[in-house]
């Protein structure tokens, strides 16, 4: 812990708003405050700690605060302002950038009484901790003070040994008071976030982006928990609806239900993106979060839109008497099918292991639970409906009630007669679907030597449960085919997409070898073409036929590990190959239309194939010398032939400067 360390608790707290990015810049006053970060008494407390260093050790302190630092790194923009304000061995700078989060604390290295660990200790234990807490006065008056105490804290300062240790004490618990203080401001914030939160329109993107994203997540979580209850009732609902109204009566809900469900699982998949375990980017994760509530919203409200509707359906107190009695029918058919789930589950029990039957293996008493529950609700609103007309409405409570019971009983023994023919269907089923696996297996195994990972890992795991599957076979035939299925689908999968794959690599390979070839005669055309007629053919189709043979080197580089890129460059090849050879050949018919041609006489071949250089037409290193020569008249001296030559370059070195410069992310 250092003396840096108390200075937390000097500064008050503010958010800076957002604003536009700022280059370097000649600092006009010791604080710039580019993006409203101060308000007018913090940037008066801020001008008070600056004050009060300059009196004490005649240090001045510039701040800095801005958006971003303009695409360049903190210490590079700390730099170049430190440079354009002149700043001295007495100055100090600290620069903020709120919105990009980082910040730069450059001071002279020549500033004699601060060590390189005093310099880090005010960063770590004083600057950063008050930035991250968006305190940006907090910031400033730290870094004021952190030099001040720095500066009076050496040997030579004078300070007793006791004094030392008091001013220790006094850090340790001033740095327990700002940690206590820091902790109950992020749950009291978090708190009036949770709550203000509760009070945004859901249907409101532009609020909702305005939350703190670990808002966003727990109100998100919450959306999805309400909605999927909300859901579950409603289709149960609608279920009883179905068969005392028939379809069509209820089909303008069977809609809402519908895509009520649509926007669940894609709010459920979301979900289950942000939860991976790739961390998205947080801008992501706020479109993602806002999406979800959003689209969870819209599905509630087009529920609630129809419970009038469907309340004005099911008006339960008109035909109330009726009703019961259908209840009590049903709760004895109950009653009836208790025995007999009873005696399947037992003998279930015989024939397989606890652990298969373990989803079911409490139903029947469920069962017997709820339509007692029916039993005593079926009660409950006959004693209501016998009450006089206004003073019934609990028997709708207690139909509804007797309702939902009488449908979670029968789901619950369904579930026990199903699991019967589902382990016998499984048991039926489990040959075939061995050997198919099998056979896929073998499959898997003749595709998997182009290095596909995930056909690898899905024959791993089709191997896996094939085994499992031969072994518990005849004491959990559900559970192995169910596991054995899944890693069927997985397999049948990454199958179709290597085979698909490989398609896609054959027919690439066949376009990229016809490609080459055709790559290749085009540059060897044009290659012959400016070879033999160089005497005319200027830069541009040089350098055309030198990047197509460079793209037909790459595509034949590339040709085994990356075919796709290497047809990429062939295509390209061929093409510069095509526009080198129509630029030379217009070279050509430019420079046979000139005096200089017409005028070459016998040795025109010679010149326009770069046997004798045309220096008049192109002109040499040296201005003189080769080339043609012309005397009086129209007569014509044979030039001189090519030499080997070349150029040189030359290099720069720049240099830097002289001040130390720290700081990072916050």
């Amino acid at each position: 812990m250092s003396v840096i360390a108390m200075l937390l608790g000097l500064a008050t707290l503010g958010v800076a708003p957002t604003a536009s990015a700022e280059a370097p810049l000649r600092l006009p006053n010791q604080i710039t405050d580019e993006v409203g970060a101060l308000d007018d008494d913090q940037r008066g407390d801020v001008q008070d700690a600056i004050d009060a260093l300059y009196n004490s050790d005649h240090v001045r302190l510039w701040v800095a605060y801005v958006a971003d630092f303009d695409s360049l790194g903190e210490q590079q923009w700390a730099e170049q302002t430190a440079s354009l304000s002149s700043l001295g061995d007495h100055d100090v700078l600290l620069a903020v950038a709120t919105v990009d989060r980082s910040y730069s604390l450059s001071a002279p290295t020549a500033m004699s009484g601060v060590s390189e660990s005093e310099w880090d200790e005010l960063r770590t234990d004083a600057i950063e901790p008050a930035l991250r807490e968006d305190d940006w006065a907090g910031a400033a008056i730290a870094t004021a003070t952190g030099v001040e105490v720095a500066l009076h804290s050496g040997p030579e300062s004078g300070i007793s040994t006791t004094t030392a240790l008091i001013v220790l004490a006094i850090v340790v618990i001033g740095a327990l008071l700002v940690a206590l203080y820091l902790v109950r401001r992020r749950r009291n914030q978090a708190a009036r976030d949770s709550a203000a939160a509760a009070t945004v329109d859901p249907l409101d993107t532009t609020a909702l982006a305005a939350l703190p994203i670990p808002v966003l997540h727990e109100r998100s979580k919450e959306v999805l928990i309400e909605m999927d209850n909300a859901l579950r009732t409603s289709a149960e609902e609608l279920e009883l609806a179905r068969g005392e109204f028939g379809d069509d009566a209820i089909r303008v809900f069977d809609s809402a239900i519908a895509n009520a469900k649509t926007a669940l699982a894609h709010a459920f998949a979301i979900r289950q993106q942000l939860d991976d375990a790739i961390p998205d980017p947080i801008d992501q994760q706020r479109d993602l979060l806002v999406e979800l509530i959003n689209s969870c919203a819209r599905a509630d409200r087009e529920l609630d839109d129809r419970v009038a509707e469907f309340d004005a359906m099911r008006d339960l107190l008109i035909d109330a008497p009726a009703r019961l009695d259908t209840l009590t029918q049903q709760i004895v058919a109950i009653s009836v099918r208790l025995p007999a789930s009873e005696q399947t589950l037992a003998e279930l029990g015989q024939r397989f292991s606890a652990g298969l039957l373990e989803p079911i293996h409490g139903n029947v008493g469920m069962a017997r639970d709820q339509s007692g529950f029916a039993e005593r609700a079926v009660a409950a609103g006959r004693a209501a409906i016998a009450l006089p007309p206004g003073e019934q409405g609990a028997a709708v409570g207690a139909i509804r009630s007797a309702e939902g019971a009488i449908a979670h009983a029968g789901a619950l023994l369904d579930a026990v007669d199903n699991a019967a023919d589902n382990i016998r269907g499984a048991i039926a089923a489990l040959p075939a679907l061995i050997d198919e696996v099998r056979a896929e297996i073998a499959t898997a195994g003749a595709l998997a030597s182009d290095g596909d990972t995930t056909l690898a890992h899905s024959r791993v795991a089709a191997e896996s449960a094939l085994a499992r599957a031969e072994s518990n076979r005849d004491s959990n035939p559900l559970g192995e085919y169910t596991q054995l299925l899944a890693a069927d689908v997985d397999l049948d999968k990454a199958i179709a997409a290597t085979q698909q794959r490989e398609r896609e690599a054959e027919r690439v390979r066949q376009q990229l070898a016809q490609t080459v070839s055709a790559a290749g005669s085009q540059i060897a055309a044009a290659t012959d073409f400016i070879s033999t007629r160089r005497g005319a053919v200027n830069a541009t189709a040089r350098t055309r036929l030198a990047e197509a043979q460079r793209r037909l080197a790459e595509a034949q580089r590339l040709a085994t590990a990356e075919p796709e890129q290497a047809l990429e460059h062939a295509r390209a090849a061929t093409e510069l190959g095509s526009r080198a050879l129509l630029a030379a050949q217009a070279d050509v018919e430019q420079w046979q239309s000139t005096p200089q041609a017409t005028g070459a006489g016998p040795d025109a071949g010679a010149v326009l194939g770069g046997v004798l250089i045309d220096s008049i037409l192109r002109g040499g290193f040296s201005g003189g010398g080769l080339g043609r020569r012309y005397g009086s008249g129209s007569s014509w001296r044979m030039g001189s032939p090519g030499s080997f030559g070349g150029a040189s370059s030359s290099r720069r070195i720049g240099g830097g400067g002289a001040r130390r410069t720290s700081g990072g992310r916050f």
